[in-house]
């Protein structure tokens, strides 16, 4: 356990202006100091002061959200030498009072009641600028879904014959369409007024479409550097390899395959009830490494017999569709595991 190997917890529970500190002995997990610092670089060192004089001797510090307001505390903890890892967000329990100290503390002894080691923090260069252009092309997409049912919505209520036009037209044609169109001044203000929206909204459209080409050639460069071989795997594009990447970090992260499938959100939960024996879906986990894995299997069914073949044999047995993908899932998540821990990760 990794309580055995410390003699002190700094559990930290991290906010945008000020983190709470709590200082925990790890055999007993007694409090033996709580403050507060500024999320600064001089809070920062602020709180390695406190570790170094309350925490003399093993110690590692708990941050919970250390991919979030905990980061930057974390890439100075780690840069300084110190030992940092991460906690999960846990669930309170309201009964024992909830305040930024308590949860520090609850993050120390999270810690100590783990059975095995923690996760380090996810790493920053390559793997960070990785994250940075996902968050980018999700927000692009996002922008782009609500700009199309925007357009299929003015389209739908423009006046005729306009509407007869563009509803006969293919997207593509749709948009060239539109961003061709110059409303010149019309006695009918409601055509002058729809023609542009919609000249407005098929320009956005093609902005965010060549935003999107663009991050996504930056995407398959980095999983390119990082880890070539995922993209030779069957259903694997370069966003799901991105994803996989960003989950799994850097080597050391994560202790082993089992740990990747439960972060995943495919470790088998099992859901019996008297004579009936199954297991169920995890609704846990990275959800966006759980969705990249959906992905590359609804491609798989798509282009790979033997993924195709699975699914009949045990459907065949007597089990779900469902149950089969989880199958599969478990399966996928320990087979690109084992693909990362080969795989060069430059940092």
């Amino acid at each position: 356990m990794l309580a055995d190997q410390l003699e002190y917890v700094i559990g930290v529970d991290p906010h945008r202006d000020r983190h709470a500190l709590a200082v925990v002995r790890a055999p007993s997990g007694e409090v033996v100091y709580e403050t507060d610092v500024v999320a600064s670089t001089g809070g920062y060192q602020a709180a390695l002061e406190t570790a170094r004089v309350h925490a003399p001797g093993p110690r590692v510090f708990a941050v919970e959200g250390s991919g979030s307001y905990g980061r930057g505390l974390s890439r100075f903890l780690s840069g300084s030498g110190e030992r940092v890892v991460e906690v999960s967000r846990v669930r309170r329990d309201r009964r024992g009072g909830k305040t930024d100290a308590l949860d520090a503390v609850r993050a120390a002894r999270g810690v100590l009641a783990d059975r095995k080691s923690a996760a380090a923090p996810r790493a920053g260069g390559r793997r960070e600028a990785l994250r940075a252009l996902l968050v980018a092309r999700q927000g692009g997409q996002a922008a782009k879904r609500a700009a199309l049912n925007q357009l299929r919505a003015l389209i739908v209520t423009c006046p005729e014959p306009l509407r007869a036009e563009l509803s006969e037209l293919s997207r593509a044609r749709l948009l060239t369409r539109l961003s061709a169109a110059r409303p010149a001044a019309r006695r009918d203000p409601e055509l002058r007024g729809t023609l542009i929206a919609l000249r407005t909204i098929a320009g956005r459209i093609h902005y965010l479409t060549r935003d999107e080409r663009q991050l996504t050639r930056e995407i398959e460069q980095l999983v390119q550097e990082l880890a070539p071989d995922l993209l030779t795997e069957a259903g694997v594009g370069p966003i799901c390899a991105a994803q996989a990447i960003v989950a799994y970090s850097h080597h050391g992260r994560l202790r082993d395959e089992a740990a990747f499938a439960r972060l995943a959100g495919t470790a088998p939960i099992p859901a019996a009830s008297g004579l009936n024996n199954r297991h169920r879906l995890d609704r846990g986990g990275d959800r966006q490494l759980n969705q990249a894995l959906h992905t590359i299997l609804v491609n798989r069914r798509r282009i790979h017999q033997p993924t195709r073949d699975y699914i009949a044999r045990r459907t065949s047995e007597g089990k779900t569709t469902r149950e089969a993908i989880r199958c599969l899932k478990r399966y996928l998540a320990r087979h690109l595991y084992r693909q990362l821990t080969k795989a060069p990760m430059p940092t």
